[in-house]
Parts: C-alpha cells; sequence; structure tokens
C-alpha cells in the first residue's frame, strides 16, 4: 500500500481518517478529494492502491466514484466509509464496486484491523454489516417464489446486464413482451433499480 484516496467532504473527518488509514499502514500516502469531481480528477493524475469513500458528497452520490475507480485499469481496494448502514446505501455501494464497507463510529482500533485484514485478503466489513449482508442472503427473496419461470428467466438477463431489445432476442419473444416481464420482475420484488435486482438474482441463485 503506497498511495490512497480519502474522499471526504470534511476537513476533520479527512484528518481522522486519514490518521486512520496511516495506523493500519505507516508507511503510505493519502491524498483527499472533498467532491466527486475532485476524486475523478485525482484519479486521472494519480495511481492508488486503497481508497476510502464517503457516499454523501456535495455534488453528488460517492458511488459514482466506486464506478470510476473500480473501472481503471488498476482498480485500488475500494472501501466505504460511512454513517450509513441501511439497504438503500450499502447495496449499491457494493453493486458498484466496493470491495468493503466500513461504519464510522466503530472504535479506531477495529477499524484500523479491518483495514490491516485487506493484506490477508479479508473484506474490511463492520460488524453491523457484515451481519447485514449473511441475514439478507441467507433468507428468501421477497416475491422470488411468486415469479414465473420467464420473469426468473427476464430477471436473470436483466442481471447480466442485457438491455430489453437483447433479452427480447435471447428469450424469442418480442420487445415489449420482454418489458413487461421486466416491469412485473420490479414489482414482485419491490425494487427500482437494475442493481436492487441484481442482488435479488445472486439471491435466488440465478447468477453467480
Amino acid at each position: 500500500m503506497k498511495h490512497a484516496l480519502i474522499v471526504e467532504d470534511l476537513p476533520d473527518t479527512q484528518a481522522w481518517l486519514t490518521r486512520l488509514i496511516v495506523s493500519a499502514f505507516p508507511d503510505i500516502r493519502c491524498l483527499c478529494a472533498n467532491s466527486v469531481e475532485s476524486a475523478l480528477a485525482l484519479s486521472r493524475r494519480e495511481s492508488f492502491q486503497l481508497a476510502l469513500v464517503d457516499l454523501g458528497l456535495p455534488d453528488g452520490d460517492g458511488t459514482r466514484v466506486i464506478e470510476s475507480l473500480n473501472s481503471l485499469e488498476s482498480p485500488p481496494v475500494i472501501v466505504v466509509a460511512s454513517i450509513f448502514d441501511d439497504d438503500r446505501h450499502l447495496f449499491p455501494a457494493l453493486q458498484a464496486g466496493a470491495q468493503g464497507y466500513l461504519l464510522k463510529d466503530q472504535p479506531m482500533d477495529q477499524l484500523v484491523a479491518n483495514l490491516r485484514g485487506i493484506l490477508d485478503g479479508n473484506p474490511p466489513l463492520s460488524p453491523a454489516i457484515a451481519r447485514r449482508l449473511l441475514g439478507f442472503f441467507k433468507e428468501p427473496a421477497p416475491g422470488g417464489e411468486s415469479l414465473t419461470a420467464r420473469e426468473k428467466e427476464a430477471l436473470g438477463y436483466l442481471a447480466r446486464g442485457m438491455k430489453v431489445a437483447e433479452m427480447a432476442e435471447a428469450m424469442g419473444i418480442t420487445r415489449h413482451t420482454a418489458s413487461d416481464h421486466v416491469k412485473s420482475v420490479y414489482r414482485k420484488l419491490n425494487v427500482s433499480s437494475r442493481a436492487q435486482a441484481t442482488l435479488h438474482a445472486v439471491r435466488m441463485g440465478l447468477i453467480q
């Protein structure tokens, strides 16, 4: 670990996260960005091995930064550092490519241990986040049992990133019918985005 990116808009929290990272990796150099755009600009100029990203930024959602960093030829280990522990923040961040999720209210020594675990291949997850993930994949997907065979097929294609036209061709149906299947899947699973639908597809064993 040579270079780390901290994406956080509050100066005091930037300083605290810097101390956290240096405590875990003493020889590391930290650069800070206080917005989505400044983070993207830094990532174009510098190479990072670690990124701590807050989700609530002045000019947008931190998942934009996560997606951009994850698309790099040599992406860093991306870890969310947030106060939010709800599904609305957790799952989109993981879907965007975050490899860890730490809650800022944890004790410093615990956060340091979480970060050091990266070197051993352990995903840095706060205990509350780990429990939420285990609970999510342990319980049946809400509405999953009520999906028809064709709707499950459509969900699988949706989770693989197919557009409606591609899905229609793969299923041998019209684009209008494929669109109806997608709308029905969204309604039955009570989701509003492809990322949320993908998580349900994983949970139901439709994709790996």
